[in-house]
């Protein structure tokens, strides 16, 4: 048994999305992209690139682990590029997308023979979080209005727009899609390809993937353009836990458990955005708060239900611990970083990448 925390993907779950994106790419003609700021734990891009057509990123990093570890597209787009990098990303990508014209105009020279594109932000999204909203007020994500974009359209041959956030509303979806064509209609007839982004919750139960499907298709058609989505938690939804133990239990008005593990260092936009962790089993006449082990007071990972008291040494798994995990986990108070295993369709399990005390020193100085 491996030693806890970890992060535990299951192909099994995984290939469940999979099969889904390939699905929508056959059913729509889009293409889909994986957006490495969500995932990009690369141990599993041989299998997800079987049923995907490349990558997306918002960093030179990113760009080259796209372009090393994911067979097919690799698009870069950031929100600002550096001059000391920009010929390192012409280098590494396929199509590259700028935040801005100015960007654009800056980097005219280096970026001439590659497929380009621009951000187009088009003031409305789905976010329920201010902090996440690109249609935030004053937002710096993207060209705003169509008569700024105008004298730079021959420049380029595509737009990304990024609007939905954990979308799972279709209906929602189709009249902003609507909303975008209204406006940038004019503008996107004359492109080849258009990104969509990512935030469609199109692999959730019950999601309309026909309906989308069809929107998808015909919004292609009718502007005459290749579509592009960049699914991030839409491709690796509920397929990785968290396993953790319990370390230690007290009572301060609620039952307490202490695992060897923390939101702040491996989960960290439950703490960002204030929601709770996913738990299963999560039934059974005993409620627990959970907490990390780290000395933040609001370290808690949630209050769940048990069918038994918890005590030292028992092992319980984050459910859903994918997305914005393993990519934003942290040295935070020195705890343990969770190492990396994969369970296999078989059902097999192997660890596929742990953290010592010299990846510790190794991120200071």
């Amino acid at each position: 048994m491996l030693q806890t925390p970890y992060y535990l993907i299951d192909k099994s779950r995984l290939l469940r999305n999979m099969e889904r994106i390939a699905w929508l790419r056959d059913a729509s003609g889009a293409r889909a992209l994986l957006a490495l700021k969500c995932f990009a734990t690369w141990s599993v891009f041989d299998m997800m690139s079987e049923y995907m057509d490349g990558t997306t990123s918002s960093s030179l990093f990113e760009v080259k682990l796209g372009r090393e570890k994911f067979p097919g597209e690799t698009h870069a787009y950031s929100v600002a590029w550096a001059d000391h990098e920009i010929d390192e990303v012409v280098a590494s990508s396929d199509k590259i997308i700028f935040n801005t014209a100015a960007q654009l105009h800056r980097f005219e020279a280096q970026s001439r023979d590659r497929i380009r594109g621009l951000r187009v932000n088009p003031g409305v999204s789905t976010s329920d979080f201010d902090l996440a909203d690109p249609a935030r007020p004053f937002s710096r994500l993207g060209e705003h209005a169509p008569e700024d974009i105008e004298p730079v359209a021959d420049m380029i041959s595509g737009f990304m727009f990024h609007n939905n956030c954990e979308n799972a509303d279709f209906e929602r979806f189709d009249a902003m899609l609507g909303m975008i064509e209204q406006r940038f209609g004019h503008l996107i007839r004359r492109m080849d390809w258009i990104s969509l982004g990512g935030g469609i919750h199109f692999t959730g139960d019950d999601y309309p993937l026909d309906k989308l499907a069809e929107r998808l298709k015909r919004f292609a058609g009718e502007n005459e353009v290749q579509v592009y989505l960049e699914p991030g938690e839409a491709a690796i939804t509920n397929s990785t836990t968290l396993e953790v133990t319990v370390l230690d239990t007290l009572y301060n008005g609620k039952n307490l458990a202490i695992v060897d593990s923390s939101i702040e260092a491996h989960m960290l936009d439950l703490l960002i955005y204030r929601e709770s962790a996913k738990m299963l089993p999560d039934e059974g006449p005993e409620e627990w708060m959970i907490c990390g082990k780290s000395c933040l007071a609001g370290d808690i990972f949630g209050e769940f239900r048990f069918p038994q008291a918890l005590k030292p040494g028992d092992r319980l798994s984050v459910q859903d611990a994918a997305g914005y995990t393993m990519v934003k986990k942290n040295w935070f108070n020195g705890v343990q970083m969770p190492s990396i295993a994969v369970r296999e369709m078989d059902g097999t399990e192997r660890l596929v990448r742990d953290f010592t005390y010299g990846d510790f020193t190794a991120a200071l100085s």
